[in-house]
């Protein structure tokens, strides 16, 4: 059987597609974990591109054979007549399709395994650069119904629905959830961590450079899901130390009454700044 035209035209209209979306993937409005931000990014941008490289050989081989066999194989005026011959099994062939998806999955495994393990610690960072911060900062996240709450332990502040991080340090977030599993996610700086109620689980993201990028949930909790978002505005550590000094000073106690509506199921208005991570 030959194959139509219009077969193969569908086939370089459905590739076109693909060049044109992929082409249109450098724009970090639309799509921030082809842009990364920061060295987690970047370490899962370049996994993702290799895996996308992989399969994409792979679906060209798989081409590759469809094409060659329905052309070499197809019905012909002097084979009509031909019946092919009895086949019980075949060593090699079966051999050969065997270890090469075996060699496709040590070749997605270990990258895969070695970028994971990579990323499990941050980096140490120059003095230099962290002197207004320290060496890292620790950021306790909790994901509420429907916003995010952040507290910063060691300067004594809490946001909601924001979070300031100074650029070029590694921020530890610990995660942690009041209601239903939910997932922190940065796309432009990283890849997700789930907030779970009872858990303490880690993550760490760096921004390159001062910026605002934006987070969100990504784990379905509710009616209020989709709005459940967030702005991660990286600073100078020189600007950030600002910041920090202003909100001590005149940012609100975080109030019992305050804290109880955070907690309450519902949306909010504006970001909030505390002075206080516990009510006063």
């Amino acid at each position: 059987m030959k194959p139509s035209g219009r077969r193969v035209r569908s086939l370089f209209f459905i590739v076109g597609l693909s060049m044109l979306a992929m082409a249109g993937c450098d724009d970090p409005k639309y799509m921030p974990v082809l842009s990364p931000q920061g060295p987690v990014a970047r370490s899962e941008y370049y996994l993702i591109l290799y895996s996308f490289i992989v399969m994409l050989l792979v679906v060209l081989g798989v081409f590759v054979i469809y094409f060659y066999v329905i052309t070499k194989y197809r019905a012909r005026p002097e084979n009509k007549d031909y019946v092919p011959p009895e086949i019980e099994g075949n060593t090699k062939w079966e051999t050969i399709w065997t270890v090469i998806p075996i060699i496709i999955v040590i070749a997605l495994a270990i990258p895969t395994v070695a970028v994971t393990y990579k990323l499990v610690k941050p980096p140490k960072v120059e003095a230099a650069t962290t002197a207004a911060v320290g060496k890292s900062l620790t950021i306790d996240v909790i994901s509420e119904q429907w916003k995010w709450v952040f507290k910063y332990p060691g300067q004594n502040i809490e946001t909601v629905n924001y979070v300031n991080i100074p650029a070029g340090v590694p921020v530890n977030f610990e995660l942690t959830a009041s209601g239903p599993i939910n997932a922190f996610w940065v796309p432009a700086l990283g890849g997700m961590e789930y907030a779970m109620p009872g858990m303490n689980l880690k993550l760490w993201l760096e921004a390159d450079h001062p910026g605002t990028y934006q987070g969100r949930s990504g784990q379905y909790s509710g009616r209020g899901f989709a709005h459940m978002t967030f702005n991660v505005n990286a600073q100078s550590p020189a600007d950030f130390a600002k910041w920090v000094q202003t909100t001590q000073r005149t940012a609100p106690k975080l109030t019992q009454q305050a804290q109880d509506q955070i907690q309450k199921p519902g949306l909010l208005n504006k970001p909030l700044t505390f002075s206080s991570t516990e009510p006063q």
